[in-house]
């Protein structure tokens, strides 16, 4: 099989890029990086010393970072759902949407999860805090955004969609959403019920247990 995934199911990078591979139900081997599990490890580090993931290996070549894999997939293996429009205009406005998801979504959850992870003397709150206010801010221009639109940068579900599905899933998991963002929360539950997410997120369901600040019961 040319394409070999090295991802967890739990991450929410992995899951943007199993989100992809998923709408197009394209075939490649998992390899799944499990504690316990010293062989994936090693190949992992190998391909990508950094450890980051999700790696993707194409017949021998490796490509790293979520976005570019997904690029990587929409270039070199095309399949009825596009991930970047054709026209360059349209196009750059999917990566900006990518880009904000990236930044300004996924980034403040994660600062809010690794926090629980440190040991208590080494916490960083006013970080913490900041994180919050990002979400509030993030969500309210999103909020705005999402008025007059079914998907992320418009008609289409691209690119931008699979960087906002593990996102916002996550984020309103530690810091939820307030009901006065009806647009957001109608659009999360939208990528929720998309068939690709709800996949990748009914794989990850056995981890939940190890989400640092806990998972709710819901989702």
């Amino acid at each position: 099989m040319s394409l070999v995934l090295f991802a967890h199911p739990f991450s929410s990078y992995c899951q943007k890029v199993l989100t992809a591979l998923y709408e197009n139900a394209t075939p490649f081997e998992y390899r799944l990086l499990a504690l316990g599990d010293p062989a994936a490890a090693a190949e992992l580090d190998a391909l990508w010393p950094l450890g980051r993931f999700p790696v993707l290996v194409d017949n021998g070549a490796t490509v790293v970072e979520a976005t570019i894999i997904i690029e990587h997939l929409d270039l070199l293996h095309r399949g009825p759902v596009r991930f970047l429009p054709d026209d360059p205009r349209a196009a750059l406005h999917v990566r900006m949407m990518d880009r904000f998801f990236d930044n300004y979504v996924m980034t403040p959850m994660q600062k809010i999860v690794f926090d629980c992870i440190r040991a208590p003397e080494d916490r960083d709150p006013q970080g913490v805090a900041d994180a919050r206010s990002m979400l509030d801010k993030a969500c309210l221009w999103l909020d705005r955004r999402m008025q007059d639109r079914e998907w992320a940068a418009g008609e289409d579900f691209s690119l931008a969609d699979c960087a906002a599905a593990p996102s916002l899933f996550y984020a309103d998991w530690v810091h939820p959403i307030g009901v006065e963002l009806a647009n957001v929360r109608a659009y999360r539950q939208r990528l929720l019920a998309r068939p690709s997410f709800a996949r990748a997120v009914d794989e990850g369901r056995p981890y939940r247990q190890y989400f640092p600040p806990g998972a709710p019961n819901r989702d």
